[in-house]
């Protein structure tokens, strides 16, 4: 992939490539007509730019502009704030993995279709990650042979957990085993939040129960063995990780104080792993974000905004560019190189 010139606002000639943005279709179809059943999103636009994102028995879930569906837009969105090439996933509530395999795997083939002609017509601004029926392993790995081998995404945009179960079930391991053979980059977002019936208020599932879910995906992620199992496997996780970098400590000294408990599925100190994955830089702070690079390292650090949402990044990068006691090589690596790598990028 060539990636186009542009440079951020700052003049410091970096290129950004911006890991984890979210994209909608313009229409999407009524699926719980087609389906019989009902609990999937419909988009129900407004005059002017804005639409809601609503539940088909007309909860509210979210009201989005049309930086969320218009290339156009992004495209401009993107000069305006130096990011040479957006990785475009669907927004997380269309994972639809509580719906029958089948109709989540036709769901999912329509966005798919959908994020690759995005790709297509600006494959010099945008990748993609496609979405998958992670319920059912045999159709997500089908799924991801064709969107890699067919519509040229780099990879796959995952949940935190499915239906009740983690990510280190077994029945994903044949997934993780394609993803890796075929070089698929792998991006975990938390959904489905743990515990959000303590979480009424406050907004408490997005600020508290999303870095709790990320944390606990890279748990089962090391204490399940899946990074030992499949150790090619390119894998990031959103939000800095979550808080998996404040409890690494603990969760490393319990596998050494409690073994028979913690070390039941990988004998491994979870210390080997850390280096392994990556993680994007949305953690608000620059003292988070030198830690993770302590914890992660420097080059396992990759630029994400969660664009065009409002709990992201609202500049791209402006953060780590901000950073005075960053070297240009780490700073040059957060905001574009380590994507690369993470991508399988020339």
């Amino acid at each position: 992939m060539h990636l186009s010139p542009v440079w951020n606002e700052g003049g410091e000639g970096r290129v950004k490539i911006d890991v984890h943005t979210h994209i909608l279709p313009k229409r999407v179809p009524r699926f719980a007509e087609r389906f019989g059943y009902g609990g999937f999103i419909e988009v129900q636009h407004k005059a002017g730019c804005n639409a809601r994102m609503v539940y088909d028995d007309g909860r509210f879930f979210r009201e989005v502009g049309d930086n969320c569906w218009d290339p156009k837009r992004r495209v401009e969105e993107c000069d305006a704030q130096g990011v040479a090439t957006q990785v475009l996933s669907t927004v997380p509530v269309m994972f639809n993995y509580w719906a029958k395999g089948r109709d989540t795997l036709e769901v999912a083939r329509f966005l798919n279709d959908h994020l690759a002609g995005v790709v297509a017509q600006h494959p010099k601004r945008f990748l993609g990650l496609a979405t998958v029926p992670l319920q059912d392993a045999e159709l997500a790995t089908l799924e991801l042979q064709r969107v890699v081998k067919d519509l040229k995404l780099s990879g796959v945009q995952i949940g935190t957990h499915f239906n009740g179960r983690s990510l280190d079930d077994a029945s994903l391991f044949p997934f993780y085993a394609e993803a890796e053979r075929l070089g698929a980059a792998l991006f975990v977002h938390p959904w489905e939040m743990l515990g959000k019936e303590r979480m009424d208020r406050y907004w408490l599932p997005w600020l508290i129960g999303m870095p709790t879910e990320t944390a606990l995906a890279i748990a089962h992620f090391i204490f399940g063995g899946v990074f030992e199992k499949f150790p090619k496997l390119r894998v990031a996780f959103a939000h800095g990780g979550g808080s998996f970098a404040s409890v690494y400590g603990r969760m490393e000294h319990g596998f050494s104080a409690r073994p028979d408990l913690v070390a039941t599925q990988n004998p491994v100190n979870p210390k080997k792993y850390l280096g392994h994955f990556f993680v994007d830089s949305i953690v608000h702070a620059p003292d988070l974000l030198r830690h993770c690079l302590k914890v992660f390292g420097a080059d396992k650090i990759l630029l994400g905004s969660d664009y065009p949402f409002p709990l992201g990044e609202l500049r791209p990068g402006e953060m780590i560019q901000s950073m005075s006691d960053l070297s240009e090589v780490e700073k040059t690596g957060m905001l574009a190189g380590n994507a690369r790598v993470w991508l399988g990028l020339p």
